[in-house]
């Protein structure tokens, strides 16, 4: 399963910028609003220094690392709810993504003009959310009327279930709350809570994009915003745009660490992104590894071995059997599957295992 990100934000506040560093794409950047009016798609790999260091060992014939994909869509604006600005048309495309970056301008620069005016990224927050609300609110307003039907004149007991979430979803985006505070009390609730794919039901990212000298520290900007999103429990970034910018045009890894030791920083902007992205979700990696290839598997934590298998092929897991598993840190140890086996840190897990972080799987099912 590759992780899907959206990316929203006030025009120009550096999101085609950093969608051009955290994936293959190439959007336009541009000192002027509404330079994207295509919807970008773009994807990156995952950083994990593991793969490597299984592939020293097993040698294989390539090595297929976990990927993120991201979605950029054209600045939205005050009032894009009702049609000012280009970034409404473009929201469905991120519908159906599993979370959202949320991109601040967090830095002063006079030949970068902002669409308001003046660089307040609480006030630009409060502008994003808004019409996101806004549009879920259009969402939820217009299945309510005929579900509600198909409760009463159908007795339909899902539609009436979905009716209440719904009424619930409304009343709390009508008071300008996102709907993700909507406290979900059964499974049944969170299925149908997926299938609204409402924009604010989504986990947030929130990225400060700043200028090269506030990349270590952040600034007066970073820490006002960072001051209300820790009482809301949301998580934050910071990022240099145009440091990461740099970094993207170096071909060489010896290149970018040589860059980014210059610069003071241990590791890239859009390498951190990834993993809080990850983390975001709850994602996790198990590996597969053989002469063919060494390739990283990523799955939501808490998964068991019949589904995670799943993600190979449906066939591992409707006829999944079982699970032979050796942590990450015992392979590197022995140097091998075999000789994990003979030490006796081969183990064989069922139905019922749940995979862990690292580990390195082979399935056997039945067809």
């Amino acid at each position: 399963m590759a992780l899907r990100c959206g990316i929203v934000g006030l025009p120009n506040v550096g999101k085609s910028t950093l969608f051009n560093c955290v994936s293959s794409g190439k959007a336009q950047a541009a000192n002027f609003p509404f330079c994207t009016i295509e919807p970008n798609l773009g994807s990156t790999q995952v950083p994990d220094p593991r793969l490597e260091q299984l592939a020293s060992l097993v040698h294989p014939g390539r090595i297929v690392p976990a990927t993120v994909d991201f979605v950029d869509i054209a600045g939205l604006v005050k009032g894009a709810s009702k049609g000012e600005g280009l970034g409404n048309q473009f929201l469905a495309n991120i519908r159906e993504t599993d979370a959202i970056l949320h991109i601040l301008r967090c830095f002063d620069d006079p030949d970068v003009v902002h669409v308001d005016g003046s660089v307040d990224p609480l006030r630009d927050k409060e502008i994003i959310e808004t019409e996101l609300q806004l549009r879920d609110l259009e969402t939820v307003e217009s299945r309510i009327a005929k579900v509600q039907k198909q409760a009463v004149t159908g007795g339909d007991k899902q539609a009436a279930k979905l009716a209440a979430l719904l009424v619930r979803y409304r009343d709390t985006l009508s008071r300008g709350q996102n709907a993700r505070t909507v406290a979900l009390i059964t499974q049944d609730e969170e299925r149908m809570a997926r299938e609204l794919f409402l924009l604010t039901n989504k986990p947030v990212l929130y990225v400060f994009n700043v200028d090269e000298k506030s990349a270590l520290a952040g600034n007066a900007y970073t820490e006002k915003v960072a001051a209300v999103l820790e009482k809301e429990n949301e998580p934050y970034l910071v990022v240099a745009g145009r440091i990461e910018s740099e970094i993207a045009e170096l071909e060489s890894f010896e290149e970018r660490q040589m860059f980014l030791e210059a610069m003071g920083l241990e590791e890239s902007g859009v390498s951190r992104l990834v993993r809080a992205a990850y983390d975001l979700l709850d994602l996790e990696t198990y590996f597969t590894a053989g002469p063919m290839e060494v390739k990283a598997w990523t799955y939501r934590k808490g998964t068991k071995a019949p589904q995670a298998a799943g993600l190979i092929h449906s066939d591992f897991e409707h006829g999944f059997i079982r699970a032979e598993v050796i942590k990450f840190n015992d392979y590197m140890r022995y140097g091998s599957e075999t000789a994990c086996r003979e030490a006796g840190k081969m183990a064989v897990e069922g139905k019922n295992y749940v995979v862990q972080d690292g580990d390195i799987m082979h399935f056997l099912f039945s067809r």
